[in-house]
């Protein structure tokens, strides 16, 4: 993401997409959602919706506990 969005700055339908798809390729990736919120501007609650309303699957609390 380029451009940090103003913190709750309206998102249109097509760029709500894209960030969602934006979100769950870096929580994927291994971000937590903290650090997705600091690099949006959006809230705890609005990134975790967005990453649940693309199927993600959600690690539980402590982080990323996969091994290399």
């Amino acid at each position: 993401m380029d451009e940090v969005p103003r913190r709750g700055a309206p998102v249109s339908a097509e760029g709500e997409d894209e960030l969602a798809a934006e979100l769950r390729r870096r929580y994927d990736a291994g971000e937590s959602i903290r650090s997705l919120c600091a690099a949006t501007g959006r809230s705890y609650s609005y990134v975790r919706r967005r990453l649940q309303g693309t199927g993600t699957e959600l690690r539980g609390r402590g982080g990323d506990t996969r091994t290399a």
